[in-house]
């Protein structure tokens, strides 16, 4: 756990899923994923989850993230989200340094992320964590909009590879 000026970052606890689920409704911005895959995140993929908190205890973000079973040495962003009064502010490069710096990412040397075109605020965040790692990062072809449901209407994804660091 790491403390913060305005607030606390640690790894996932099961009653955190439904506080995730909620900031992701109330953000607007980000893609909601059912209750039930929070809860799964939270439960099996815990310390590859960061949660902040401001001190008062409400979320300021999160990360839910994974490692693959065929990529041991990569950590996969599934999303990451600010509140708005920290967004800009670093508190998502924070989570990233807190996320990495955990005993479970002591074999990571390659970041992973998909990011949609539009997303300009988490491809300058991806960038500038390449940057800080001094790391090299490839954009590819992640997921096709043609992948997605017709009636989401949902952007590409973009593949965003940092690494090795």
């Amino acid at each position: 756990m790491s403390q913060y000026q305005d607030f606390i970052l640690r790894p996932a606890v099961i009653e955190d899923a439904a506080r995730m689920w909620q900031f992701v409704i109330d953000s607007k911005a980000l893609d909601p994923n059912s209750p039930y895959c929070y809860l799964v995140l939270c439960h099996h993929f815990a310390n590859t989850c960061v949660v902040a908190d401001f001190v008062d205890g409400t979320m300021a973000g999160f990360i839910a993230g994974y490692r693959p079973p065929e990529a041991h040495d990569t950590v996969v962003v599934w999303q990451i989200g600010s509140a708005a009064r920290h967004r800009g502010r670093g508190l998502g490069l924070a989570m990233l340094g807190e996320l990495l710096r955990r005993e479970d990412c002591r074999e990571v040397s390659y970041l992973e992320a998909t990011v949609t075109p539009s997303n300009t605020a988490s491809r300058a965040m991806f960038t500038a964590l390449a940057r800080e790692l001094k790391a090299d990062y490839i954009q590819s072809t992640g997921f096709e909009a043609s992948l997605f449901p017709k009636e989401s209407n949902h952007e590409p994804e973009r593949l965003f590879r940092i690494g090795p660091f």
